[in-house]
């Protein structure tokens, strides 16, 4: 269900978190380690973000805010919005009938998360969850004509089409 670059990414989130003593794996923790996930990448890089400015303010940020574990037997655990953006991607990417869930999937899961750091960071330089969706539906950024709604009923569209061949 997962693509294999994507599993390590989440592997290197928690592998992260143990090497720095984290008491928990957070969606700051995510976002940073699927910087290195191609299709994740090919997104940030189209909606213009900054990977060097985003991936230091990433670790500046997880550094100063993210407890340290008091016990070592104790297993870093994820926190319940880390939990939520991944099952979020594998609902959407389920319910849309797409094959594994990607970089690019969890991206879009991130942006529900509001009060996020990692959310600001990217709406900080720009980024909406409308750039990343319509990067993956359309292969370019939205274009300034372009409506939300106009976006949805495109991508209700495709879906129904899709659909459609799938019944025949």
């Amino acid at each position: 269900m997962l693509e294999k670059n994507l599993e390590e990414c989440l592997n290197n989130a928690f592998k992260f978190a143990h090497e720095n003593n984290h008491e928990f794996v957070t969606t700051e923790h995510l976002l940073l380690c699927i910087l290195n996930n191609q299709d994740a990448l090919n997104v940030l890089l189209a909606c213009d973000v900054n990977i060097d400015i985003l991936e230091a303010e990433l670790k500046e940020f997880i550094s100063k805010n993210c407890p340290e574990k008091k016990d070592e037997a104790v297993e870093i655990q994820p926190t319940l919005s880390f939990q939520r953006v991944i099952q979020r991607a594998v609902f959407h990417v389920q319910s849309s009938g797409a094959g594994e869930v990607t970089g690019a999937n969890v991206l879009v899961a991130l942006f529900s998360e509001k009060e996020s750091h990692s959310v600001y960071l990217l709406k900080k330089q720009g980024m909406t969850r409308l750039d990343a969706v319509s990067y993956m539906s359309h292969g370019e950024g939205v274009t300034e004509d372009e409506s939300f709604d106009d976006l949805l009923k495109n991508l209700l569209l495709q879906k129904n089409r899709v659909t459609l061949v799938n019944m025949l």
